[in-house]
C-alpha cells in the first residue's frame, strides 16, 4: 500500500509541475492593476476562504449561529406536486354554496393558469371540514390523524408565491429563487451551523412518492457554496447510499489507506492553489468512509419496537413516506441539522383518476396523515420536539374553480395550480402551539390578511436556528448573497 500511496504522490508532483509555469504567473507573479483585478475576479467567484467558514479546517465543524436559536434541527416535509388547501385546511362553506356555478370574469381576467380554458366551474370542497383541539383549527376528514395534533401547530393560510409552474415554483420554495444555481435551505443551514455529529451528512434527503421533484435534484444541490453543504440523499431500499459498500476485493482497512492517499494530494493541491472546494472534497471522502459504519445504522428501522411501526405504519424494507418520517427522527436524534422529506404525486388534476381532487388526493391523504402524526407525537414523546422545527407544505396553492384544458368538462375534478394563496405550517422549537396567522377571502381565491411570502417562510426557519437571515451570506459574483435575497421578514405572529 505504501508503494500505491507513492506512486499517487509523485503522479499529482508531476501534474503540478506541468501547471506550475501558468499557475505561478497568475497567482504570485502578477502585479499592480492585473493583481488588483484577479484578485477581484477570484473574490466574485466565490473563492474567498474569507467569505464563509474556515475551509482549511473542518467545513462541517459546528459553529455559533448569530443568537441562541430554539431550534437545533429542521425537519422539512414538502409535498412535491402542490397539495390543495382547499381540501385540507381551508375551510370554504361559500364555496361550496357556488359548487358548478360558472367562474366569475373578475377571477379570470389578467391572471395567468396553467389549465384553465374558456370559462370553468367552481369547485366546492371535496371534503367534510370540523373544528378541533382547543384552538378549535378546521381540519378536514382527510387528515383525522393529523386533527388531533391541531393544538401543537401553527397554520399560516395566507402563502404567496409568483411561479405557478412547479419545476421554478419548487426552486423557489427550497432555493429562494424560481432560477437554477442558488442554494437550498439545507445547505444554507449546513453552511451556517455545520453538524454535530461528524459521522452523518449534516444536510440529508429522502424521497418517496416514486419519482424526484419535477425540480429535480437541484431543489437540495448547494449551488454556489462548497460541494460539502449539499443534500446527500438516502434510499430506505438497499444500500442507504449509493456505492457506501467496499468494492469486492478492498476492505475498510485498505480503503482508509486508498481515501488517505487521496487525500494527501489534494492537501497538496490546496497548499499550492488555495481552493475552497478542494477542502470540500477532502471532507466529502472523509465522510463517506464514516458513513459506511454511521448510516447503514441510523437507516436501520428494524430494531424500532412494533408499537413505533404500529404508530408510524411503517414497512421495513420498503421505500414509503412512512418509513421516511421515522428516519426523520432517527436522524435529528442523532445530530442531524436538517432532513428534508420530498413525497411526489400531489399535481391534483382532472385528466387522470388517481390525481383527481376527489379520489386520488384523498389516497395520497392517507399516505401522510398516521406518519406526520406519529413524527410530531414521536418527537415530542422523546423530548425532541422542543428543539426540532417541522415544516409542512407544497409549491402553490390550489383554484376555487375547475381546470378545464380545452374548454370543456374534464372527465375527473380537479384544480389548477394558483398563487395567490395556499396553506402551510410549522411545529415545534419555539412556534406557537395551535395558532393560525392569515386569512383568504370567502371563497379561498385571495390572501386578505396576514400575508406571508417564500422569503418570509425562509427568514423564520433561519430565525429559529439563530440566524438573521439578512447576515447569513456567502460573498458570491462580487456581491454578498443570502437565502432570502434581497426580502424576507420573519413572521413574528407565529413565535412564542
Amino acid at each position: 500500500m505504501s508503494r500505491l500511496h507513492d506512486k499517487l504522490l509523485r503522479e499529482a508532483s508531476e501534474e503540478t509541475l506541468r501547471f506550475i509555469t501558468r499557475r505561478h504567473f497568475l497567482l504570485d507573479c502578477v502585479t499592480g492593476l492585473g493583481a488588483a483585478a484577479l484578485g477581484s475576479f477570484l473574490t466574485s467567484c466565490g473563492s474567498s476562504a474569507a467569505a464563509g467558514p474556515d475551509f482549511s479546517a473542518d467545513p462541517m465543524a459546528p459553529r455559533a449561529p448569530h443568537f441562541p436559536g430554539r431550534a437545533k434541527s429542521v425537519i422539512y416535509l414538502h409535498m412535491a406536486g402542490a397539495p390543495s388547501q382547499l381540501e385540507l385546511f381551508d375551510y370554504k362553506p361559500d364555496l361550496q354554496k357556488l359548487h358548478n356555478q360558472l367562474c366569475p370574469q373578475s377571477l379570470l381576467e389578467g391572471k395567468k393558469f396553467a389549465f384553465i380554458r374558456g370559462v370553468p366551474k367552481m369547485l366546492g370542497p371535496q371534503a367534510v371540514f370540523a373544528q378541533h383541539g382547543e384552538s378549535r383549527a378546521w381540519v378536514s376528514d382527510h387528515m383525522p390523524h393529523f386533527a388531533t395534533m391541531a393544538d401543537e401547530v401553527s397554520f399560516l393560510k395566507a402563502v404567496q408565491t409568483d411561479q405557478f409552474n412547479h419545476g421554478p415554483a419548487q426552486l423557489l420554495m427550497q432555493t429562494g429563487s424560481a432560477r437554477l444555481g442558488r442554494p437550498s435551505i439545507g445547505s444554507w443551514v449546513t453552511y451556517g451551523l455545520g453538524t454535530e455529529n461528524s459521522n452523518l451528512p449534516g444536510f440529508v434527503v429522502l424521497t418517496s412518492g416514486g419519482k424526484t421533484p419535477d425540480a429535480g435534484k437541484s431543489v437540495w444541490g448547494s449551488g454556489f457554496l462548497p460541494s460539502v453543504y449539499q443534500g446527500v440523499q438516502c434510499r430506505t431500499k438497499g444500500d442507504p447510499v449509493l456505492f457506501l459498500t467496499d468494492p469486492e476485493g478492498m476492505d475498510r482497512n485498505l480503503r482508509k489507506q486508498s481515501i488517505d492517499a487521496i487525500n494527501d494530494i489534494n492537501r497538496q493541491e490546496y497548499e499550492t492553489f488555495g481552493d475552497p472546494e478542494t477542502m470540500a472534497r477532502i471532507s466529502q471522502y472523509e465522510l463517506a468512509y464514516k458513513m459506511q459504519i454511521s448510516v447503514p445504522d441510523v437507516m436501520d428501522i428494524n430494531k424500532e419496537p412494533a408499537y413505533i411501526h404500529e404508530m408510524y405504519g411503517t414497512q421495513p424494507g420498503k421505500e414509503s413516506f412512512a418509513n421516511n418520517c421515522l428516519l426523520a427522527r432517527k436522524l435529528v436524534e442523532k445530530g442531524v441539522r436538517f432532513v428534508q422529506l420530498y413525497d411526489w404525486g400531489w399535481d391534483s388534476h382532472g385528466t387522470d383518476e388517481n390525481l383527481a381532487i376527489d379520489y386520488g388526493f384523498r389516497n395520497k391523504c392517507r399516505e401522510i396523515d398516521r406518519p406526520i402524526t406519529a413524527l410530531l407525537k414521536d418527537l415530542k414523546q422523546r423530548g425532541l420536539l422542543d428543539e426540532t422545527l417541522v415544516v409542512w407544505g407544497g409549491e402553490f396553492g390550489r383554484t376555487p374553480m375547475q381546470e378545464n384544458r380545452d374548454g370543456k368538462d374534464t372527465p375527473y375534478l380537479g384544480r389548477d395550480h394558483h398563487v395567490e394563496a395556499f396553506t402551510m405550517w410549522m411545529a415545534g422549537a419555539g412556534i406557537k402551539k395551535g395558532f393560525t396567522w392569515g386569512e383568504t377571502d370567502e371563497i379561498g381565491y385571495a390572501a386578505v390578511k396576514g400575508k406571508v411570502a417564500i422569503n418570509d417562510i425562509h427568514a423564520t426557519i433561519l430565525q429559529q436556528l439563530g440566524f438573521d437571515h439578512e447576515k447569513l451570506t456567502y460573498q458570491f459574483q462580487g456581491r454578498p448573497f443570502r437565502l432570502t435575497d434581497v426580502g424576507g421578514h420573519v413572521i413574528t405572529p407565529i413565535l412564542a
